[in-house]
């Protein structure tokens, strides 16, 4: 059965990995306790967990919704086996000091693994599942009713997208992200265009870039 002739199951159109958000229950303790308060016999205590919660991510899958960030998700689980290798040395070594500056870069890495599986902004998040469904499930065949409706809820969701402001951590992208996010509209736009205009190679040009414009804006952030 083609892609398109199924709906998504709902999971592949989450941007979640359960096990990743199961370990933040062992990482929150560690980092917002037992590390400030410098308490060694708790962060050593906390190993078994951590361990623990680094073979299920290990053994996680990806949605479908997560398929391009898999490079990137494998590098980062990468980096959390070493840094959890680092922190049960130091646990074994009694090394008080070394095992301060592992559980920091253990939240580090932790962090910047779930960086690579959501998006910046919620607003992307919520514009991803969309055009995600129409790009893997409506373009090949073409499903117009499909692709029509898609395009126009992602026309919607393109309004809180073109409102939503970047954290504070990310404000030196402000121009790049407003000039791209400026192509993407344009080009959601177009494809309402090439519908009306019902030229299918056409609008398959400006699905195409349209999920071009997008995974821009995803790289204006990496």
């Amino acid at each position: 059965v083609p892609a398109s002739a199924q709906a998504p199951k709902p999971e592949e159109v989450k941007p979640e990995v359960p096990a990743l958000t199961a370990m933040h229950d062992v990482i929150m303790p560690m980092w917002h306790d037992a590390w400030p308060n410098k308490d060694y016999k708790a962060l050593a205590e906390m190993l078994p967990k951590i361990e623990d919660h680094l073979k299920q991510i290990e053994r996680a899958e990806l949605p479908g919704i997560l398929r391009d960030k898999r490079p990137a998700w494998n590098e980062g689980v990468v980096k959390l086996r070493a840094v959890v290798a680092d922190y049960r040395a130091a646990v074994k070594a009694g090394d008080n000091e070394a095992l301060l500056k592992e559980a920091e870069r253990l939240h580090t890495d932790y962090e910047a693994l779930v960086r690579v599986i959501r998006p910046v902004l919620k607003e992307m998040e919520d514009f991803h599942g969309t055009l995600y469904v129409l790009y893997h499930y409506q373009l090949t065949p073409l499903d117009l009713p499909g692709v029509t409706q898609s395009a126009k809820t992602l026309k919607e969701k393109m309004g809180p997208l073109n409102a939503a402001a970047l954290p504070d951590r990310l404000k030196d992208r402000t121009a790049a992200f407003e000039a791209q996010r400026a192509r993407l509209s344009a080009a959601v736009d177009r494809l309402l265009e090439q519908l009306a205009a019902r030229d299918t190679i056409r609008i398959r040009e400006a699905i195409e870039l349209m999920h071009m414009e997008y995974e821009k804006l995803e790289q204006v952030f990496e």
